[in-house]
């Protein structure tokens, strides 16, 4: 299985990666490719090597602007034009998405994939890994949203939310196949 990471290039404390480690770690245990935004710095380094370690695959999408902290030893590496072309990228290269701690980037990700599969346009599992209560706030908000009617489908069916990486990859392993839909990313033109 292809699992496109969205996440953070920040340099973050041991709260967040050692569960990033431990998750990646799993991946690569249980043959699984890494699908992430190619940087080998951050969050996105530890990822990156966790998953190598266990003998994972990594399929790094990059931007050109950022091309200085690819990661050189990674199986495959694309760079895309613009950062809406990395993201089409992400998405149509995954089985399902794992949405990991980050900043304004991460967000920007997971609000496409959130409006693409209420569209019907992406119908891959979408899992919020919500690491030491990082998601608390958006997962709130998303509730909110799904209890006065804002969400045209119930959230359920937009997004399951994990505590561990080990609850992730059990939620992406069961709804992987069962819930491939439509994969019909727009291209940015």
């Amino acid at each position: 299985m292809s699992i496109s990471v969205f996440l953070s290039a920040g340099d973050l404390d041991e709260r967040y990666t050692r569960p990033a480690r431990e998750f990646a770690e799993l991946l690569g245990e249980r043959g699984h490719t890494l699908v992430w935004g190619g940087s080998d710095t951050g969050l996105m380094k530890v990822v990156a090597d966790g998953v190598r370690a266990r003998g994972g695959r990594l399929t790094g999408i990059s931007v050109g602007f950022l091309r200085k902290w690819a990661r050189e030893d990674a199986d495959e590496m694309t760079f895309a034009e613009d950062l809406a072309e990395r993201k089409a990228l992400l998405l149509g290269r995954g089985d399902a998405v794992v949405v990991m701690p980050g900043g304004v980037g991460t967000l920007d990700e997971v609000t496409e994939v959130l409006e693409l599969k209420k569209h019907g346009l992406y119908g891959r599992p979408v899992v919020l890994l919500n690491t030491e209560g990082f998601y608390d706030g958006l997962i709130r908000q998303l509730r909110h949203m799904d209890e006065q009617g804002f969400l045209p489908l119930p959230l359920a069916e937009l997004l399951f939310v994990a505590d561990t990486g080990a609850e992730a990859l059990e939620l992406l392993e069961k709804h992987v196949g069962a819930e491939q839909g439509p994969m019909a990313v727009p291209h940015p033109a």
